[in-house]
């Protein structure tokens, strides 16, 4: 996992809206919070941008759209969020959160929670190794697998 000093050193000051680009992503995603509304783009770091892409490219390829929406693959739970980290909110200077910068997405975070442990996850399950394999080819860690909680969050790790 990269240290908040690598994050800054590649990516940036956290929020930093000169590095954030447009993501067209390759399939509808539905809003976690709100199953009703769709989204077809998101907001992340230009740099992750194409690795991004490519991980729910391969998923569509793999798995196909009415998997992955029976999967709740396409459940979106936010990118681009300029916030501190969960519980050091009132550190200061503030941890960041790695969505500050734009380079981690969360996932079906009803049953990937925050503190739901990877054991216990939707993303553990046989059916999801083939995602959790692309999303580390492309060079994303899961929160969830590699720390044992917080299994919703895929972020950059090179």
């Amino acid at each position: 996992m990269l240290t908040e000093a690598q994050v800054r050193a590649r990516y940036g000051e956290p929020g930093d809206a000169k590095q954030q680009t447009i993501l067209q992503l390759p399939y509808p995603m539905r809003v976690a919070w709100d199953k009703s509304h769709t989204v077809d783009h998101i907001q992340c770091h230009w740099l992750i941008a194409q690795d991004l892409k490519a991980v729910f490219q391969e998923i569509l390829d793999v798995y196909g759209l009415p998997k992955i929406q029976e999967l709740g693959i396409d459940l979106f739970g936010g990118c681009l969020n300029v916030r501190p980290m969960r519980g050091t909110e009132n550190n200061h200077p503030p941890t960041w959160s790695r969505h500050a910068w734009g380079i981690a997405i969360d996932l079906d975070p009803d049953r990937n929670g925050l503190k739901t442990s990877w054991k216990k996850a939707q993303f553990s399950k046989p059916e999801y190794t083939k995602m959790v394999d692309i999303f580390y080819k492309h060079g994303f860690m899961s929160y969830g697998k590699d720390r044992g909680f917080d299994p919703m969050h895929w972020e950059i790790n090179k």
